[in-house]
């Protein structure tokens, strides 16, 4: 094994197609109660939490619109208009933006967090493959913060977006149907979850290359990476440390 070497947990689940609600629980992870229920828009899917902790914010698949949740209060503050079914959202680093990806409108909406307003729509485009074959899900940023990797679903590519510029710096063709995206402690390796071929693509991050096919069960859609406590690199080295 490379020096890259993780534990990754894939979640073999569907796409939560059918899924309705209007509602965000709060839940107290201690305890596991349900603290509220936060009213938002029609089928809330991806949900993320700002690096400081005040703001979660949950994607409504059927309202296309990101609401805003006060952390403190556990009360929506706000809602932002998106593309078409958005699915995902992840905070950049600093907390200053926030990206969300709209599956059937084929985009990612980059939102300012202070505003709350999108300023730029980030459209892709590949050679050979129909629009309608481009559905934006998963986003993972690099360690550096300097690229956003997006998951295009039946396009079978994850673009790699230069995150000063939002221009699309290249595609990487994966698995059949890529769905969800893990980046392992040391930035050096992505992980795509194929949702039809039923496996995990592995990808050096720093250049943007596949390295390796591992197959998993069936319809895996999330992926989380962990160093392993007790792998060593060949070197001595603790498992997902670089060189």
């Amino acid at each position: 094994m490379d020096h890259a070497q993780v534990e990754l947990d894939v979640e073999l689940v569907g796409d939560g197609a059918g899924e309705v609600g209007v509602d965000a629980l709060g839940l107290a992870v201690q305890t596991r109660k349900v603290l509220a229920q936060i009213d938002v828009g029609i089928e809330p899917e991806g949900m993320a939490v700002s690096p400081d902790g005040r703001l979660a914010v949950t994607t409504s698949e059927t309202t296309n619109m990101v609401h805003w949740i006060d952390t403190k209060t556990l009360q929506a503050v706000d809602a932002t208009p998106v593309g078409q079914r958005p699915r995902f959202a992840a905070f950049s680093a600093d907390g200053t933006k926030l990206w969300a990806s709209s599956e059937i409108g084929g985009t990612v909406s980059v939102i300012d967090v202070a505003s709350r307003k999108v300023i730029e729509t980030i459209d892709f485009a590949v050679k050979g493959i129909a629009s309608d074959r481009i559905q934006p899900v998963g986003i993972q940023f690099s360690k550096d913060g300097r690229h956003a990797f997006v998951a295009l679903g039946p396009s079978d590519r994850v673009a790699v977006v230069d995150t000063a510029t939002f221009k699309v710096e290249s595609y990487i063709l994966v698995g059949r149907r890529v769905w969800q995206l893990a980046l392992n402690a040391a930035g050096t390796r992505l992980f795509t979850t194929n949702g039809v071929s039923g496996d995990v693509t592995v990808i050096d991050a720093e250049t943007f290359k596949p390295i390796r096919t591992v197959k998993v069960g069936r319809f895996p859609w999330g992926a989380a990476a962990r160093p392993m406590a007790d792998a060593k690199a060949t070197d001595g080295r603790a498992a997902g440390v670089a060189p």
